[in-house]
Parts: C-alpha cells; sequence; structure tokens
C-alpha cells in the first residue's frame, strides 16, 4: 500500500513514520526544499523523542521517501493526506484554512486515477465539505472520496500515542465514496484494529468536532485545577491532594489535572480558540471554551506577578534564574509557552534572566528579549541568582539536588510553578519555598 502525506511538520512527520513502520510506503511532499534536504540528509527539523531512530530507519528501508515534487509522489497512491498548519487566521481568531485549500486543489490537479484525500489537519467543522466542493471544481472528472482522520498526537509522546492510539476516528461521506474511504482507511490502520484499538467510524463533520471538543475538554481541565490551585492557597489545602482526590473518580480521570502555569503549545491554545469562534459563527457560543481561554491567558500573566511579590515586590536589579522554556518537557515547541509571557514582565520590570532549557533555547532566543543570557545547564543557570523559577518539568530538573541549588545561587527564593520539588527538603536546604496551590 502506498500513501503520500503532504507536509513534513510536527503532524506530518510522525505519522509518515509511524504509517512506514506499519510497513506502508509513504511518499512525505514538502514545499520547503530545505526541510526535505535536511530529511534527506537524516537531519530532524523537529525534537520528539524516537523520531530520528524511526525516520532513520524507514528511509534506510525505502518505505518513507521526502520529495518537493507533488506530482511523482502521486504514483500508485491510493491514500493523500493533508497535514499542512491551521494557524490562527490573523484578526479574528478563526482556523487558517489557506494552507488546507491550496494543498487539496494541488492534489487534485496532480492526482492520476482514484483517490481518497484524508485531512490530517486540525479543521473546524464544514471543512471536508469545503473540500471536497475546490476538488471538485479543478477536476470535475475525477473520482475522489474526502474523509477526516483527525490526530490525538502528545507533543513529547507522539510515536507510542500513534502506535497505541485510545481511538481511531475515521469520518467519512455518505454513500459508495465514503465506504471506499473507510475501506481504505481500515485496511491502512489494520495493525492497530488487531491490537483491538477503538474505530470510530462517523460522518465527516462529526469527526472534525470530536476533535476539537477533545482538545477544548482537556484545556478545560487544565485550566479548572489551575483555578482550584488558587482557592487552596487561600484556604491552606493541597492542590495535588485535590486532584489525586477526584482524579480516582472514573467519571474524571487523573490526567491534564496538574496545575501549573497555563498551557501552550501548538494546538490547545489555536484549536480551543478556533472552536469558540466556530460556536459564535454558528449561533452556538460556547462560553465554557470561551471562559477558559481567558483563564488561560490571565494565568500566565498572573505568574510573573507572583514572582514579583515572592522578591518583596521588586525584581529591579534582581538576577532571576529560569528553568524551562518550552511549553512542555520532551519538546523544543515555543508556540504560546508560559515562559513567553513570563520572562518578558520580569525583564520588563528590571530583571536579569539567566535561562536554561534543555532543547528549546535555540527556538526562544528570537521570540524573548535580546537581554535574557542562556545558560549551559541548570546550575549554571542558578548560579549567582537572587531568585530561581521552575516553568518546564524536564526531569533533568527533577533530579537537581537541593543543596546543589542553594550553594550555586545568591539567594533562597524558589518558585516551583509546577511542583516538581519536595517542598520539605527545599525548605531544610534553606529555600524560601513558593508552589502551586500548596500550602
Amino acid at each position: 500500500m502506498k500513501i503520500a502525506m503532504i507536509g513534513a511538520g510536527y503532524v506530518g512527520l510522525v505519522s509518515g513514520a509511524c504509517f512506514a513502520e506499519f510497513g506502508v510506503d509513504v511518499a512525505l511532499v514538502d514545499m520547503d526544499a530545505s526541510k526535505i534536504e535536511a530529511l534527506k540528509a537524516g537531519r530532524i527539523p523537529i525534537y520528539e523523542p524516537g523520531l530520528d531512530t524511526l525516520v532513520a530507519d524507514n528511509a534506510r528501508e525505502g518505505r518513507l521517501t521526502f520529495t518537493t515534487e507533488l506530482e511523482a509522489a502521486m504514483d500508485g497512491v491510493e491514500a493523500v493526506f493533508l497535514a499542512v498548519g491551521t494557524p490562527t487566521r490573523r484578526g479574528d481568531g478563526h482556523a487558517d484554512l489557506t494552507y488546507v485549500f491550496a494543498a487539496a486543489e494541488q492534489v487534485a490537479k496532480a492526482a492520476k486515477g482514484p483517490l481518497v484525500l484524508v485531512t490530517k489537519s486540525t479543521v473546524p467543522v464544514g471543512t471536508g465539505r469545503e473540500v471536497k466542493r475546490r476538488v471538485q471544481a479543478v477536476r470535475p472528472d475525477l473520482d475522489i472520496a474526502v474523509a477526516s482522520n483527525p490526530e490525538f498526537l502528545r507533543e513529547g509522546a507522539a510515536i507510542g500515542d500513534f502506535m497505541r492510539p485510545d481511538r481511531i476516528v475515521l469520518g467519512v461521506e455518505e454513500g459508495p465514496s465514503g465506504q471506499r474511504a473507510e475501506a481504505v482507511l481500515r485496511r491502512l490502520y489494520r495493525p492497530l484494529y488487531l491490537i483491538e484499538t477503538p474505530i470510530v467510524s462517523t460522518g465527516l463533520e462529526t469527526a472534525e468536532i470530536i476533535k476539537y471538543a477533545a482538545n477544548a475538554f482537556l484545556a478545560m481541565k487544565i485550566s479548572f485545577i489551575n483555578e482550584v490551585a488558587d482557592l487552596c492557597e487561600k484556604a491552606g489545602a493541597d492542590v495535588h491532594q485535590v486532584s489525586r482526590g477526584i482524579g480516582l473518580d472514573g467519571r474524571i480521570g487523573r490526567k491534564f489535572l496538574h496545575a501549573g502555569a497555563g498551557y501552550g503549545g501548538s494546538c490547545f491554545p489555536k484549536d480551543t480558540l478556533a472552536f469558540a469562534r466556530t460556536g459564535q459563527a454558528l449561533g452556538a457560543p460556547l462560553r465554557l471554551v470561551e471562559t477558559t481561554i481567558a483563564v488561560n491567558d490571565d494565568r500566565k500573566i498572573a505568574m510573573a506577578d507572583r514572582v514579583i511579590a515572592a522578591c518583596g515586590g521588586s525584581v529591579e536589579g534582581k538576577t532571576i534564574a529560569i528553568l524551562g522554556l518550552a511549553f512542555k518537557p520532551e519538546t523544543d515547541d515555543m508556540r504560546d509557552a508560559p515562559s513567553l509571557e513570563i520572562v518578558p514582565r520580569l525583564v520588563a520590570a528590571g530583571a536579569r534572566i539567566r535561562a536554561f532549557d534543555p532543547e528549546a533555547m535555540a527556538v526562544a532566543k528570537p521570540l524573548l528579549p535580546a537581554a535574557v543570557h542562556y545558560a549551559e545547564n541548570a546550575t549554571d543557570a542558578a548560579t549567582g541568582a537572587d531568585a530561581l523559577v521552575l516553568i518546564t518539568e524536564w526531569n533533568e530538573f527533577r533530579n537537581i539536588a537541593p543543596h546543589k541549588l542553594a550553594t550555586a545561587m545568591k539567594g533562597r527564593i524558589l518558585l516551583d510553578l509546577r511542583n516538581v520539588y519536595d517542598p520539605a527538603a527545599m525548605r531544610e536546604a534553606g529555600f524560601t519555598y513558593h508552589s502551586i496551590g500548596r500550602p
């Protein structure tokens, strides 16, 4: 079986490499020649654990190829996946579908026979129907079936999520075209069917809403527990124990109940915003989602204010060590990361910043103030600092001995925005320790 994956970004590269691992021949197509040349040379443009090995193994076996030539990639394919970007449209918050529609029309022009065109990108409800309309306008003679197959990949755990998913969602049209698309997709996902992965077959619109609804619900859980954390601080309760106490309820679940500095990344911020805008446009406002967005935006700003308050109301002339810049560990993704709000506000308040992140510093440099100093490691960042702020919970930060940090630092103020450290151990080492939602 052969497929083409349009877009060599995060979703396209991970999905393409994983399909190739299933034994499928995958042509990965991207118009960015520098990205394709890098992949051919074995250089991975993103950081994702295990992806470099997976790509190298399947490229060596000839199952995974890289090209900028769409027409050549279309030879013998049974399905083409659209995995291009859907960024927030400037000015109104809707998803920008320019790349999706352009890619669909290019595929239609290059198609050499009957085709299943699958939207892998996260797109608003109704996009599949519009893709079909545009494709038919370009190639009215083409026998093409349109489908939706949303991804549910977590950055830092994407390969495991693809290989052992909670479910596969297949959204197809009504009638023979939809039946053909579903048959092709079920054959493609047969390795997962054999390990009893649930396959949810729906209409196009339902599949499109499933993806947005899932991300919005998880974002709401994060914002909910962050607000509960603030209540815990006022009441003298422990948000860790609250999270455990409610998360053990099977109706709620334990995941995404870890209080922190707010969510970021490539999905939750833009998807919640696009979902809210869709609700408004269709006259069915999603008020909980709208509130989630507002709570999360306020959360990041509040974290900078919390650092300033912990430093006695002013950080003017003080050195602040920042551990972690990426929006989460095991990724170099800086999109909507809390650090992008926290660090500039501290710099504007007069602080000197010494920052370290194991993977994200190269990406962070053009996004953060030029005055930020980038350290060689966590201890180097802490050296001479008046206060230390942990923003991203990389494992290597968890393993730093409290006395080692205390010895390196000038002051003893520690703000643990991810509740990584043991409060008793940190206080024993002489720190004035501030956590999230803990007494």
